[in-house]
């Protein structure tokens, strides 16, 4: 903690740049716990806009002369979660990292509530597409943005998966032990991500990811590397979900055991939605942090394309860096 006054310091602090190492693990995870604390869902507009102003201002030099070095990292944290990171443009509220946690313990209690039902098998996972088709539309960025129509061809594709998974399960798994009923939902989002999350960055695969030297130019683009840094958000995004898909059904499964279960059966709902409230706020800034989002990577390692652009620019560098994503 530091409670400096920026405007005395000789180097100021880099808000371009996460305030906490990302070559480290406890560093990424730092950043990633305040990234997504749902905490910063209940600012108010005036404070979001003030958060806006004084990380704006201090971009242009100007600088409050009683703002301190912890308030000043502390607007930028509360920028970052509301405001898209290249227009500037305040994100719709069910769209920003913040709303991750309080809305997906909704989604996922539903999910492992109503896993036996038909019409809840349905409405649940389609809701949970859509919510994170909202969450890619919100967040959408860069060289290879998605249009509306690929959007939806992925958003059509992964509700489409998850449904015929977890459908398709359910049929099979009457002959085994209940946990093994529980645990569909979270083959189904397994699924889900694996279509998803490809399908929504196809043109990386055709187009290459922009590779950068270090001081931030560009050099190239390769498709080598986007097979390794798609394999890795699913990785993540599957591993994210396993605290609160896998252990929540394992402990449910021994509650409904207990009497006082038996005498309280409508309490299935709530207690699944704040086990997979917990266990959201331990894996989504966890599983975020196990790979860093800035990579690196040997030119002599890439694809013949990527090195050939490569050695044509002036001073080609030996080692180049991309950005893997969320």
């Amino acid at each position: 903690m530091s409670s400096e006054l920026v405007i005395s310091l000789v180097t100021r602090p880099d808000v371009s740049k996460p305030r906490w190492d990302q070559k480290t693990f406890e560093g990424r995870l730092r950043h990633f716990y305040s990234t997504v604390n749902p905490l910063n869902i209940l600012i108010s507009s005036k404070g979001l806009e003030t958060s806006r102003n004084v990380i704006s201002n201090y971009k242009k030099g100007v600088v409050c002369p009683s703002l301190t070095v912890d308030q000043l990292w502390r607007h930028k944290q509360i920028y970052d979660s509301a405001f898209h990171p290249e227009t500037g443009e305040k994100m719709f509220i069910l769209g920003r990292m913040s709303a991750q946690v309080p809305c997906n313990m909704i989604i996922t209690g539903g999910l492992l509530t109503f896993y036996k039902n038909p019409r809840g098998v349905f409405f649940w996972h389609w809701l949970n597409q859509s919510f994170n088709a909202n969450v890619n539309y919100a967040n959408r960025s860069g060289e290879n943005a998605i249009t509306m129509k690929e959007l939806m061809c992925a958003y059509l594709g992964a509700t489409t998966g998850a449904l015929t998974v977890a459908l398709g399960l359910n049929q099979v798994v009457g002959k085994f032990p209940p946990l093994v009923g529980r645990l569909v939902p979270f083959a189904a989002i397994a699924v889900a991500n694996a279509i998803n999350i490809p399908l929504m960055r196809y043109k990386e695969f055709t187009d290459g990811i922009t590779l950068e030297d270090e001081t931030g130019r560009a050099v190239g683009k390769s498709t080598s590397v986007a097979k390794y840094a798609i394999a890795e958000v699913v990785l993540s995004r599957v591993g994210m979900a396993l605290p609160y898909m896998v252990l929540t059904p394992v402990i449910m499964n021994q509650i409904v055991k207990t009497l006082w279960y038996q005498r309280r059966p409508w309490t299935a709902a709530p207690i699944q939605t704040v086990l997979a409230g917990l266990g959201l706020l331990i894996s989504t800034p966890f599983c975020c942090a196990l790979f860093p989002q800035k990579k690196s990577v040997e030119v002599a390692k890439l694809d013949p394309e990527a090195r050939a652009q490569i050695e044509a620019v002036q001073n080609p560098p030996k080692v180049v860096y991309y950005n893997k994503g969320l």
